[in-house]
């Protein structure tokens, strides 16, 4: 993998680049839709492509790892012919379903026990064996695996917490190096920044990971319900340290306004399942705002869902068709809303990259921060 940066801003810290991979290049900043178990939920690989232009998606290891399991993807050939996808994948390490299965998994210094969320079985996952699976899947990016602490966070174990990601992070390293690709590709990895909101723990995580000289580096933590100010705060803390000549990815973040601000600190890359989750719940994002399409004020509104969409559906559809569907529970309507959002997270990252290269991008994102925050 190799990364340029070929324009930045100088108001901010933003910066438009392009990854290099396997399967394909990708201009930076981007935003990485959530396929957890091998799927976008609701939209087809075209569509994805064609309509919402992502460049990448991403994939998670342990809901993966437990369907269809290693030996089908092994078999298929890794989840890019699994799934037909033919552009970069990065998979998550699992860190955080772990974290989320408080009461159902117990975390030692070997790596962490946990019952199945679908049917309480058994299993254990290691930084060894999480680098293991990632290679049977295949994704050109893969993650440390680490162990993201709740918020809020007493000083003592984010402190005991980040150095023990720090001790299974020299154990994955280990493991990529001592094996090979299990396809014909290179892959990738990307160690993770902890610390929870505490700025020297940030500071000693930031430095230990920049010494490891990996060729991404990813901020972890930072999107389990602390104050934005924290979030912000704890990133250009973090920017500040991690090398400027490698991409910067800030894992499970969010809405409109965060990415706008995270790529002003230096981020270049992003994920979140926000667009796609919201989407089937109504909750729409559109370059002028929020709309809940359920609410009665769009019932007669035959405009667009969202008029400069990149999905053609979106700019052909009206808010009184789309409400309609949701108020029938029609499938279709959450498919053409999760269409929407995940255009529209696309667009905002497009759109900030065009700006970085104009050098306009600092007034443009301050005027944007309050547009796509306001609800409608």
């Amino acid at each position: 993998m190799t990364f340029k940066i070929e324009h930045k801003d100088t108001q901010s810290s933003a910066r438009a680049g392009v990854i290099t991979t396997a399967h394909g290049n990708i201009q930076t900043p981007i935003f990485m839709p959530v396929g957890t178990q091998g799927t976008v939920k609701g939209i087809h690989q075209q569509e994805l492509k064609d309509q919402i232009q992502a460049q990448i998606i991403l994939g998670n290891t342990y809901h993966l790892y437990l369907r269809p399991g290693t030996d089908v993807l092994k078999k298929a050939g890794g989840l890019h012919k699994f799934i037909n996808w033919d552009r970069p994948i990065l998979t998550d390490s699992g860190g955080y379903q772990v974290y989320s299965l408080k009461g159902m998994r117990k975390i030692t210094e070997e790596g962490v026990k946990f019952q199945s969320h679908i049917d309480g079985s058994k299993h254990f996952f290691s930084p060894e064996s999480v680098m293991d699976i990632q290679r049977i899947i295949g994704a050109d990016i893969v993650m440390a695996f680490d162990e993201c602490t709740p918020y809020p966070c007493e000083y003592k174990y984010a402190k005991n917490s980040m150095h023990m990601t720090h001790r299974w992070l020299k154990r994955c390293i280990q493991r990529m190096d001592e094996t090979v690709p299990v396809y014909d590709y290179h892959q990738t990895f990307s160690p993770i920044v902890q610390g929870s909101t505490f700025p020297d723990l940030r500071k000693e995580s930031a430095e230990f990971i920049a010494s490891q000289n990996q060729d991404i580096n990813a901020i972890g933590g930072l999107s389990v319900g602390e104050p934005h100010e924290d979030m912000y705060a704890m990133t250009e803390l973090v920017c500040g340290i991690l090398p400027s000549e490698k991409p910067r990815y800030l894992m499970g973040v969010g809405l409109p306004e965060n990415i706008l601000e995270s790529i002003a600190l230096g981020i270049d890359m992003f994920d979140c399942v926000l667009p796609s989750r919201n989407a089937r719940h109504g909750l729409l994002y559109t370059q002028n705002g929020i709309i809940n399409i359920k609410n009665v004020k769009w019932q007669d509104d035959f405009s667009p869902i969202d008029e400069g969409s990149t999905a053609i559906t979106s700019r052909t559809h009206t808010k009184a068709y789309l409400r309609h569907l949701f108020k029938v529970e029609e499938l279709l309507g959450a498919q053409l809303a999760t269409l929407q959002n995940l255009s529209f997270f696309l667009w905002l990252v497009t759109e900030s990259r065009k700006k970085i290269q104009e050098g306009a991008f600092k007034t443009w994102k301050d005027e944007m921060v309050k547009k796509v925050s306001q609800r409608l």
